[in-house]
């Protein structure tokens, strides 16, 4: 099969691109390289015969358009947005270009090039989405989010999110486009962008920095491990039923403070301090606007429909990150002197 895959040099699309192209996919990676993409994420299939890249935004249609007539694919998985919470505080407007007019341009370009091939029954629209959407849960562990759970997002990132959901949908209600859609809990792992907690906290942890939580820590979220995602989310456009959206969640609920706890656990085990804990450097911070309590993620569609589970703890995955992390400085160090990245975001509202 070939997927085009939008978003496939930043940290979830990079590891779709990797885990398609082990899995035996051509892959077309049509990214912008915006600031928080990197080609370095996909270098290790970049000389595959079945990999091609493609600069381009998804904010240009004519651009999308010579994309799908010169490659052809049979699918698309649909990943580049705009993501960060703290950033779609301070500029909305981006978000609101990227991740609506941005998918309403995929969807338009695919519906086009789908009907110019005679509407072939195999043909797929992925369209790749948050939790976010559903917006805040009670602290009760029995309430989850489901694929029924009405939408409320509670920030513009969100919002924005919501709104290409309902795009989709409309799309293959009304054209018939073939979609299917997942929203996924948080993901974490290798190539993730040092702007997020994971590698924030990782970073900070080795430089001597303050480890910044936010409020009391007590928010919870479910962690996914982004390789795990990247499985499913291959699962999901082969198997998934048309028109169907699927949760994807890691089923590893934790604060963030006890995430953070667990993350300075495994540092002081790899790279052990002279003296005391990496603990010692948790600070508390105001907390962000709008902050929901709890995300929580049923993956009992997922599960049940196509087989799918996680491979790894939380525990496991942040083991494996961590790591990955202390291997690969030559990655990440010049990273950090991108724009807003190591400062405080979204306090502005």
């Amino acid at each position: 099969m070939k997927i085009l895959i939008t978003g496939g040099a930043g940290f979830i699309g990079s590891a779709v691109v990797r885990r398609a192209i082990r899995d035996g996919h051509s892959v077309v990676n049509v990214d912008a390289l915006t600031y928080a993409a990197c080609l370095e994420n996909v270098a290790s299939v970049a000389d595959s015969p079945g990999y091609a890249f493609e600069q381009a935004d998804i904010r240009d249609r004519a651009a999308l358009d010579r994309i799908f007539a010169a490659h052809d694919p049979d699918a698309v998985m649909h990943l580049a947005a705009e993501s960060h919470v703290d950033r779609s505080i301070d500029g909305p407007g981006t978000f609101i270009e990227t991740n609506i007019t941005g998918t309403f341009n995929m969807l338009e370009a695919a519906r086009a090039h789908w009907t110019r091939k005679g509407k072939p029954a195999g043909f797929r629209f992925h369209h790749i989405s948050t939790d976010e959407v559903f917006g805040s849960l009670p602290a009760d562990p029995a309430v989850r989010f489901t694929e029924d759970t009405p939408y409320d997002p509670r920030s513009p990132y969100s919002a924005s999110k919501a709104a290409s959901d309902h795009l989709v949908r409309a799309w293959h209600e009304t054209y018939g486009l073939p979609v299917v859609l997942t929203n996924c809990s948080n993901n974490y792992g290798p190539f993730h962008f040092p702007e997020k907690l994971v590698p924030v906290i990782i970073l900070n942890a080795l430089a001597g920095k303050p480890l910044p939580i936010y409020g009391n820590g007590a928010n919870i979220r479910d962690w996914l491990y982004v390789e795990d995602h990247a499985e499913a989310l291959l699962v999901v456009l082969q198997k998934g039923k048309l028109g169907r959206s699927y949760n994807i969640g890691g089923e590893n609920e934790r604060t963030n403070l006890e995430l953070v706890r667990t993350l300075c656990t495994i540092l002081d085990e790899k790279r052990p301090l002279n003296t005391g804990s990496y603990a010692d450097q948790i600070t508390f911070v105001a907390d962000r606007p709008g902050h929901d309590a709890r995300y929580a993620i049923d993956p009992g569609r997922i599960r049940a429909e196509l087989g799918w589970r996680p491979s790894v703890t939380v525990e496991e995955g942040l083991a494996l990150t961590v790591q990955w992390y202390l291997d690969n400085a030559d990655w990440w160090q010049p990273l950090l002197a991108r724009t807003g990245v190591g400062e405080r975001l979204g306090v502005k509202a």
